[in-house]
């Protein structure tokens, strides 16, 4: 936001220079990124008019000008601008004056003599504009100080606002935080009603619900369209980073830099009515002012003119009702809009505002009917015309209302750690425009419907803070009241499954939580996906599932960089639509893991082998063995594993995630040429562990008894040993699979599998009857369940 220090002081007096009113902004929140002086050193630069301009005899580019100073005396002045013309107004230097680093004197150019410069906005460092002299109005009174003429000294300040402070976007919004800030007041502002003096209106009607809740337009007929801006506005729109363009369109831009209000003006000849606010349909086609040709979806919020759209609500107008220099009658515009209607709906045609910056953030609905009379004032002061009344449509119950806020003595003084007196917490709050009311425990405070960042009691606690001063806010040491909180020994904590994988030579990575639609589509992950209704592109418009696609991508970029051996992980979050419509998505907390490339670094003591399945494996074993949890594998049909080399991963009779190779098919759309093995589980039931206890540890010595089956080839491993646990109960200690054999001896369809039995006992040692009749049990129910037999 930018604007003029004396246009601001104009709205509420302060002894403070400029210094002084520069550090005060910022250090109540409203960042001062620039000041730039004007007019400070103008001395002996006059308003002059040229009475005669020709051509210099000895140069094509130069001119030699007299020129009427007001001292009754004129002046020569030779001038190379391209606008130098007879019956132009425009800033003289005189001689002796200093413009920038230039000392003015009398001198020859070419021969010629000239006693004085006239000056660009440039020169005179009042404007960027170098293109030619700084013309002013014809009726400029010759004579008069440029200074005086000008209202200058001045600054230009422009401050940078956070997105909740929106009514800053506006003088007078400013205005209340340096009265507060500065122990001032507001300057009443007198916007009295215009009244009507023809009957002409046009009718309005509202057909978007709460996203447009309140339209105020009036007419104004037989303007002079030969009115022009006055130097006072025009300057005021020029330090404020806008450049004057037509006296309707400067009016409109003049009241939304001083009230934060944006307005429209259509050119009432242009329009049939009734003018009306409603959703755009999909395809509907519009020129915009900058003469550009959009077509539009049903996400936007149009103003219409007999059904046909007229202008972007909230953001600029059509290009065919727009206002010229031939405009004599127009229709003014002031509306509420929003925020979520207008959010995002710029950026999507690739359009940026001032209008729509203001209403993406929001805009005091109370403004509309202030804004259309002193745009009316203005036009009747200007260039007169008869106003009709003002058109005023409301739908009340999407009107923002204004809320009563309990601020609590006490709680002020907890949570600022100061007391704050009551006199001062009332100066600050009425100077901000807020209604005060005292009770028992403190105030019953009101905001202003502008203030769309009050809503709680801390709200306005931070308002305290930020006016009487952050400074002044003590600054002490905790007090030791703290309660220290312990962590279950119920959970393996996050950290420690970080540092679990780190050890196993994983390094962690952490990608964004928004993925690409068509990357899901290539895993084949459609169901239960969580949109964004606003993406900051395609790339970002999907939350994620899960973690593999994210960082299998990764995995790939650094594969495509010659990394030849990869190994990443990553904690964090995946989401799922909620089975309620409506309802927040469903957020978990998954751990996932992507390697490629060598099992082991290259070294001279193992040869050098690819990872496959079971490497990674043994890595989600370690993990699984740091909570204690006993995982079973069990086939899986997972679209993105490749068959025969994947498996849901299980435990306690819950499927909590998959652990494979990537199905070559999927490898080749992800451009992935080597083979990637991943697991990704849920993160809650792996950590979950029980709590450690003591348990008695036998004296007797473990027997150990070794056993081949021959197993068909379909039966797994994982329900072999459940079959084997199960018939011997607690003597086993441990079942240990050591061997698998597939080859001649073994007959086609089968496998041979050896397993270690280890059986123990407290209270005695166990005899060779006892390890007999126990295996026994084993072979009968290895038999019974699987159709195995002991391999001869």
């Amino acid at each position: 936001m930018k604007f003029s220090e004396n246009w601001l002081r104009s709205h509420v007096p302060t002894d403070a220079d400029r210094d002084a009113l520069a550090a005060t902004l910022t250090a109540i929140g409203l960042e001062v990124e620039e000041v730039t002086p004007l007019g400070a050193s103008l001395g002996q630069v006059v308003v002059a008019r040229i009475v005669e301009a020709v051509r210099h005899p000895e140069a094509d580019r130069l001119q030699v000008c007299q020129v009427d100073a007001g001292g009754g005396e004129r002046l020569q002045i030779v001038c190379g601008a391209p606008n130098a013309r007879p019956g132009l107004v425009a800033p003289l230097a005189l001689v002796g004056a200093q413009v920038g680093e230039m000392k003015i004197k009398a001198a020859k150019l070419r021969g010629v003599e000239s006693n004085g410069m006239l000056c660009s906005a440039k020169e005179l460092e009042l404007d960027s504009d170098a293109s030619g002299l700084f013309e002013l109005p014809d009726d400029a009174p010759v004579g008069t100080p440029l200074a005086e003429y000008l209202g200058l000294p001045d600054a230009s300040i422009e401050i940078k606002l956070t997105p909740n402070r929106a009514d800053c976007f506006s003088v007078r919004g400013i205005a209340y935080d340096v009265a507060a800030a500065c122990g001032s007041e507001v300057v009443a502002m007198d916007i009295a009603a215009v009244p009507a003096v023809s009957s002409r209106s046009v009718a309005v009607e509202l057909n978007a619900g709460a996203e447009a809740p309140r339209f105020c337009g009036r007419v104004i007929e037989g303007i002079d369209p030969a009115a022009r801006t006055p130097v006072w506005m025009a300057e005021r729109l020029r330090r404020s980073g806008v450049r004057p363009v037509s006296l309707l369109v400067d009016i409109t831009q003049y009241v939304m830099l001083e009230l934060g209000q944006p307005m429209h003006a259509y050119d009432l000849d242009m329009l049939k009515g009734p003018i009306a606010a409603r959703r755009s349909r999909a395809g509907e086609a519009l020129k915009l002012l900058d003469g550009r040709d959009v077509t539009l979806d049903d996400s936007f919020l149009v103003i219409t003119d007999a059904d046909r759209p007229v202008g972007l609500a909230g953001l600029m107008g059509g290009f065919d009702t727009r206002v010229t220099d031939a405009t004599a009658n127009v229709f003014l515009e002031a509306a509420h809009f929003q925020p979520a209607a207008i959010m995002g709906r710029g950026r999507k045609l690739g359009l940026h505002t001032d209008a729509g910056h203001r209403f993406e953030r929001g805009v005091d609905p109370q403004l509309p009917p202030q804004a259309i009379e002193l745009a009316t004032r203005l036009v009747l002061e200007l260039a007169g015309g008869t106003p009709g009344p003002v058109t005023q449509v409301d739908l009340p119950q999407h009107l923002p209302a204004a809320a009563r806020i309990g601020l609590r003595r006490a709680r002020v003084a907890r949570v600022l750690g100061l007391e704050i007196v009551d006199a001062e917490i009332e100066r600050i709050l009425r100077a901000l425009g807020m209604q005060v009311e005292a009770d028992a425990a403190g105030w019953q405070v009101t905001a202003p419907t502008r203030r769309f960042d009050i809503a709680i009691e801390e709200d306005l606690i931070e308002e305290l803070a930020r006016i009487h001063g952050y400074d002044r806010i003590p600054t002490t040491l905790p007090g030791g009241a703290s309660r220290i909180a312990m962590p279950s020994e119920t959970v393996l904590e996050e950290v420690a499954v970080r540092a679990q994988l780190v050890a196993r030579d994983l390094q962690e990575t952490i990608n964004y939580a928004f993925v690409e639609a068509e990357l899901l589509s290539k895993w084949q992950l459609r169901d239960g996906l969580v949109s964004l209704a606003n993406p900051l592109s395609a790339e970002l418009a999907v939350m994620r599932p899960a973690l593999l696609p994210g960082l299998v991508a990764a995995l790939g970029r650094n594969a495509a960089r010659q990394a030849g051996r990869v190994r990443l992980f990553e904690v964090g979050k995946v989401f799922a639509a909620a089975a309620e419509a409506g309802a927040a998505p469903i957020e978990t907390q998954h751990v996932a893991a992507a390697v490629c490339g060598d099992a082991v670094a290259l070294q001279w003591g193992e040869p050098a082998r690819k990872v496959d399945f079971h490497d990674l494996k043994g890595d989600l074993a370690s993990l699984a063995a740091a909570s204690g949890a006993v995982l079973e594998y069990r086939p899986s049909t997972r679209p993105y594993g490749h068959p025969g080399r994947s498996a849901d991963v299980w435990r306690d009779g819950q499927c909590i995630g998959w652990i494979g190779q990537l199905h070559p098919a999927l490898a080749k759309a992800l451009e992935i040429d080597v083979d990637v093995v991943v697991f990704e589980l849920a993160l809650a039931p792996l950590a979950a562990r029980a709590l450690p206890r003591a348990g008695e540890l036998s004296r007797f010595p473990s027997v150990r008894r070794d056993l081949a089956f021959l197993v068909p080839e379909q039966v797994a491993w994982t329900d072999l040993a459940a079959t084997v646990r199960a018939s011997i109960g607690p003597l086993l200690r441990d079942v240990l699979l050591f061997d698998r054999y597939v080859g001649p001896g073994v007959e086609a369809g089968f496998k041979s599998l050896a397993m270690g039995l280890i059986l123990q006992d407290n209270s005695r040692t166990l005899t060779d009857r006892d390890v007999d009749a126990v295996v026994a049990d084993v072979v009968a129910a290895v038999e019974r369940e699987h159709r195995a037999r002991i391999r001869s």
